[in-house]
Parts: C-alpha cells; sequence; structure tokens
C-alpha cells in the first residue's frame, strides 16, 4: 500500500505543521479530508440502503408468496434490486475501497512516528522537499493522553485499550442507523449477509485497532462520527421534506 502511504505521510507533515504541530490534530484532519474524497460513494451506499428499507414492504410479500421456494424468492429480490436500482453488495464495495486507505494511514503514521531507525531513513528517501515546513520534522510527537500514536495498544499503557473500545462502539452505533438490522425471521441470502455485516465490520475494525498503531483507532472513532452525523442530517432533512409534502 506504498502508493497511498507516502502521499499520506506527507499530507500528514503539512497539516502537522499547519495545525500547529499537534499530531493527534493532524490526524483528525487527514480522517476529514479522507472522508470528503469518499463522500459521494457514502452518499450513494446510504441512499442504496434507504431505498432498501422502503423495500421491506414488497420483500414481505415475495416472501409469503415464495415461502416454499428459497431459490425462487431469491431471484425475485434480486429482480426487485434491479428495478429500482440498487445494488446490495455496495456496502461491500465502499469496505474493499477502504482497505488500501486503511493500511496506507497505518503505514504513513508509523512513517511519521517511527520506532525503528529503518522506519526513518525509508521515509526520509520519500519526503516531499518542495512542500514547506515538512522537512526535518520526523519524527513527530507522538505522545497522546500518555499513549504513544506508534504503537499498537498494550498492557503497559493498559488505557490505550480505550480507543478500541470506542472504535467497536462507534462501528456499531453506524452500522445500526445506516443499515438497521433486517427482521430475525427472514432467512433470504441478502438478509443474511445484512446480518453477518453487521457484526463482521464492527469485529474487522477493531481487530486493526489491536494489532497497529493506537493513531489509527483515531482514523476509524473520527470516520464513524462523520458518518453517524452525516447519515442523521441525511435522514432528518428527508423527514423534514416529507412531512412539508404532508
Amino acid at each position: 500500500m506504498y502508493f497511498l502511504a507516502y502521499p499520506f505521510a506527507n499530507l500528514l507533515l503539512l497539516l502537522y505543521t499547519l495545525l500547529g504541530q499537534n499530531t493527534v490534530v493532524a490526524i483528525i484532519a487527514l480522517t476529514v479530508l479522507i472522508n470528503l474524497i469518499l463522500l459521494p460513494m457514502n452518499l450513494s451506499q446510504q441512499r442504496s440502503t434507504r431505498k432498501m428499507q422502503e423495500l421491506q414492504p414488497e420483500f414481505e410479500k415475495l416472501k409469503k408468496k415464495y415461502a416454499k421456494d428459497p431459490e425462487r424468492l431469491n431471484q425475485e429480490q434480486f429482480k426487485l434490486y434491479q428495478k429500482v436500482g440498487v445494488n446490495p453488495l455496495s456496502g461491500c464495495l465502499l469496505l474493499l475501497i477502504q482497505f488500501p486507505i486503511w493500511f496506507g494511514l497505518y503505514r504513513a503514521i508509523v512513517y511519521c512516528v517511527p520506532s525503528t531507525p529503518i522506519q526513518l531513513f525509508e521515509f526520509s528517501q520519500n519526503i516531499y522537499q518542495w512542500l514547506p515546513g515538512v522537512v526535518g520534522l520526523v519524527p513527530l510527537q507522538s505522545t497522546f493522553l500518555g499513549m504513544d500514536l506508534g504503537q499498537p495498544p498494550n498492557l503497559v499503557q493498559w488505557w490505550s485499550y480505550a480507543l478500541p473500545v470506542l472504535v467497536f462502539v462507534t462501528s456499531i452505533i453506524q452500522q445500526r442507523i445506516i443499515s438497521p438490522p433486517p427482521a430475525s425471521d427472514d432467512q433470504s441470502q441478502t438478509a443474511t449477509m445484512n446480518r453477518q455485516m453487521q457484526i463482521m465490520m464492527p469485529l474487522m475494525t477493531v481487530f486493526f485497532t489491536l494489532q497497529y498503531a493506537i493513531g489509527l483507532s483515531v482514523y476509524f472513532i473520527i470516520s464513524n462520527l462523520i458518518r453517524i452525523i452525516q447519515y442523521s442530517l441525511v435522514r432528518t432533512k428527508r423527514q423534514d421534506k416529507a412531512e412539508a409534502k404532508s
């Protein structure tokens, strides 16, 4: 993921310079920029999710009609998706796109807060010299609330495990707001996949935060909060429009 790591690391250096040389603030600013780039895709996913929720009455009719034929039920559901222009796999696509971003940001944090001379030397050869004020900055100030942003959570700094917990909580809230769980009696392929995503996504992000630098936890927490606020605003705006029409 070096094709993203070096640009992210240099952008992190620039933000660090512009924002008072505070590493956490620089990571938060980079997180906001990344989410702005992903905004069109996030909004598209949210629209697809909303349409899927609106299709629930139609799904219920199909379930009753093809209760004894699960294969035909799945076929009819996908036909309904195609009819309204919904891609039930859009969430998976967004996840695949975010994987290189996660690893690229992790490497960027490691480069800017290196724990070994090799990491420091490797990045020093790839700093964009033309960026104002970035030369000589590495390593950045790495301490946040007594935790080393360049290290994974550990027992020595036991309170660092609070960040993965916050990642898990905000991930669960985000999943529930964006994609409420399907009815427990819905055994269709799509419903099963959605239920699995409700659990897998938060667990996956927690796994990353336990294995990699604490700075990555900051990215996950801020990204989750941004999406929670974003979807809440979109939903409120939609409700206001519906009330105005009625």
